[in-house]
């Protein structure tokens, strides 16, 4: 009866974030009512008696206080760090100098698809320093843009490539990774060099190659007036050059002051990333006096407080609904199947990553479904005898490729509404190259992982 209960409530919270309900209330709900519902019917409570409160009814709650109390003080510290760091750098023009530099190159090349092909690298290259999907997008269209219509490449093209740069969520800067790491019990960077980092390399140069010749068939297609050229406003005040050395400072400190590098001295990223801060603050003071650096930093304390508002609470909401369908038994009952049928590792990993390519596609986000899913995944992949790592990294990787594929993706509608496209006309331009990254990360990090 149970878990009856359990599958009505899992499809009620997905049509609920489908029709675009606050998924942290959505998927808090939904872990209530199963733990409550576990309880009512003697199936099992939210804490074991050894950290009971002493009331089953009242651990329910106490269980969220935990997971709240325990995320924060770990993973959500090194979201809120790294998002205000993103944004801190943005407001500088850091990021804005790092894009420029980067893009100039291209401008020299003739051939406009194979300028698009590699302005994709380039972008999910500038992702490592560049978390955010949505803030390298519209950089890009002010700097890689005008170079690709320019060369005679659709302006649906150039759009199709930049709405996908950041879509592997790469690196120690990124949200969803630092998460796959954690609950692979992992440093972030041994994660990013040693998994990531092969399974990228390669769906990379999949996705560059998928661009070329896909956009080169969508613009046979289409019509003069359809891809008259269209202007950028760029009001911005250029920062210096030097500049653009700002954001890789996290990542250089991370990769440098680590055990694989020098024996006994490591550094995490919040720590990478306050350091960072401290040279950017004292940059800006140089350039524009003590009084502009101590109001501006507040950019970065209030970008970490929206970063505990829209990610970090979703990172415990998740929690909160995996744990209610663990305590309902729904998850042991899944598992069991899956085990009981003998279902191989392999297919499981491709099961799982199905789920979440789906998920994402009708959320329009790759961390809801990742951070929904992430926290069961380590009790599967234990009861079918794999490496956490084997499963969650093409998860993690689905979550950002999927994502590209939906109409209703921040990052997607932001490129769209500059160029003045319909997000739904863009992702048909986007699905065919992310659906073979799809296939092409799921079958490198079976290899690589199992």
């Amino acid at each position: 009866m149970v878990t009856i209960f359990s599958i009505i409530v899992i499809v009620c919270v997905g049509t609920l974030i489908y029709k675009k309900f606050n998924p942290q209330t959505s998927l808090l709900i939904g872990g209530i009512l199963m733990m409550a519902a576990a309880t009512l019917m003697g199936e099992g409570t939210a804490l074991p008696e050894s950290a009971s409160s002493g009331n089953q009814w009242l651990d329910i709650f106490t269980f969220i206080k935990n997971t709240t109390s325990k995320t924060v003080s770990s993973l959500g510290l090194v979201i809120m760090a790294v998002g205000g760091f993103a944004k801190y750098m943005d407001h500088v023009g850091a990021s804005r100098a790092l894009v420029a530099i980067a893009i100039k190159p291209l401008g020299y090349f003739k051939s406009p698809y194979l300028v698009m092909a590699m302005g994709y690298i380039m972008g999910q290259i500038l992702n490592i320093f560049i978390p955010s999907a949505s803030g390298l997008g519209l950089l890009l269209m002010v700097t890689l843009y005008p170079i690709l219509v320019r060369l005679g490449v659709s302006k649906m093209s150039g759009v199709a490539v930049i709405a996908t740069a950041a879509c592997l969520d790469l690196g120690p800067a990124s949200g969803n990774a630092n998460l796959a790491a954690e609950t692979s019990k992992l440093a972030v960077t041994d994660y990013f060099l040693q998994y990531q980092l092969p399974v990228a390399a390669v769906t990379m140069l999949t996705i560059a190659v998928l661009h070329y010749f896909v956009q080169q068939w969508f613009d046979k297609k289409i019509t003069a007036d359809e891809n008259t050229e269209i202007q950028v406003e760029d009001n911005a005040a250029n920062p210096p050059m030097w500049y653009a050395l700002l954001p890789m400072i996290p990542l250089a400190l991370i990769m440098t002051l680590s055990p694989m590098v020098f024996e006994g001295i490591k550094i995490d990223v919040v720590t990478a990333m306050f350091i960072s801060i401290a040279v950017a603050m004292i940059c800006e003071g140089v350039r524009f006096g003590a009084k502009n650096v101590f109001k501006d930093i507040f950019i970065y304390f209030d970008s970490m407080g929206k970063q505990f508002a829209r990610v970090v609470t979703l990172v415990i909401a998740g929690q909160t609904f995996a744990h209610g369908m663990k305590v309902t038994g729904l998850l042991d009952s899944v598992i069991q199947f899956a085990v009981n049928a003998n279902i191989a590792p392999a297919l499981m990993v491709i099961m799982m990553v199905i789920i979440i390519a789906f998920a994402a596609i009708l959320m329009g986000s790759g961390n809801a479904p990742f951070f929904s899913f992430a926290a069961m995944v380590p009790e599967i992949a234990n009861k079918v005898g794999i490496n956490p790592v084997a499963m969650l990294m093409p998860m993690q990787l689905a979550s950002g490729i999927a994502r590209s594929m939906s109409p209703i993706t921040g990052a997607i509608v932001a490129v769209a509404g500059v160029a003045d496209v319909s997000p739904f006309e863009l992702v048909k331009r986007t699905a065919i190259p992310m659906i073979g990254a799809l296939v092409v990360s799921t079958a490198a990090s079976l290899i690589i992982g199992l």
